[in-house]
């Protein structure tokens, strides 16, 4: 009986234990090593290396709790199984990342955006690129295992086919909600510019309207004598009618420049 600790390199076993190994395929004479690095969906984005190795008449999956193989009694069809279920989970899953890259599109187009926007914009764009580069890596790495088995005896190519359509498939589905999300953004950056421009043409306006009054309520408030006005008792009911003049003709030119440009 084939001893699968003894049989094993040391290097691999440290691969196959280690928990953030990208997924990798490694033939050898006498078995070979396949580990695929999936992204799980829980409460959390996490990623997980699943590891089997496969001899000529079976395959292990690596327990790395226990650091113990596990012996499938199949060579094939039975990691096709594991890595079947947690696919299909991820695949399911990602319609959350889906509903969330939606629900900000439709918060921009109602123009209902918070402070947290910019927030959930980067949690998503960092998680979905996390997505994006761990199934490439899976994707590269099962096409090379089905090149490598593809003429073996027994080996179920449409079942693995079909594994690497499902990688293919959340794979450009991830690329598209990460084009998505810089759409969103550049839409955000031109909403957040017009609100910047729209204040600063107010704060414009207000200056524009009230700098004749203070360049005229400065010069009454010089304490020289011969000043206008200063000698009569209805000096500052002039000064008041003059200041209401200078605002309506400021107000009318402003109106005027404005239907010009």
């Amino acid at each position: 009986m084939i001893n699968i600790h003894e049989l094993v390199d040391n290097l691999h076993l440290d691969d196959l234990r280690d928990e953030t190994h990208p997924s990798i395929f490694d033939e050898n004479e006498q078995y070979d090593m396949l580990i695929i690095r999936l992204p799980i969906i829980r409460k959390e984005l996490e990623v997980i290396s699943t590891g089997f190795i496969i001899t000529p008449n079976n395959s292990y999956l690596y327990e790395r709790e226990k650091d113990n193989f596990k012996e499938l009694g199949n060579r094939f069809e039975a990691p096709y199984k594991i890595l079947d279920g947690m696919i299909d989970q991820l695949v399911k899953s990602f319609e959350r990342y889906l509903n969330l890259v939606l629900n900000l599109e439709e918060m921009l187009y109602v123009k209902k955006t918070t402070n947290s926007f910019m927030k959930q914009w980067l949690d998503l764009k960092h998680n979905i690129t996390r997505i994006e580069r761990e199934l490439m890596n899976s994707s590269f790495t099962m096409d090379r295992a089905i090149e490598y088995y593809e003429k073996s005896d027994g080996f179920p190519i449409n079942h693995y086919m079909d594994l690497h359509e499902h990688i293919e498939r959340t794979l450009r589905s991830a690329t598209l909600q990460l084009s998505k999300l810089d759409y969103l953004y550049h839409f955000y950056s031109a909403q957040t510019n017009e609100k910047l421009n729209r204040s600063i043409y107010i704060l414009t306006i207000i200056s524009a309207v009230f700098l004749p009054l203070n360049l005229l309520v400065g010069f009454f408030g010089i304490n020289t004598s011969g000043l206008p006005f200063a000698d009569g008792t209805s000096g500052t009911t002039n000064v008041v009618i003059l200041m209401l003049c200078i605002l309506i003709a400021t107000i009318v030119l402003i109106n005027f420049v404005r239907k010009k440009v």
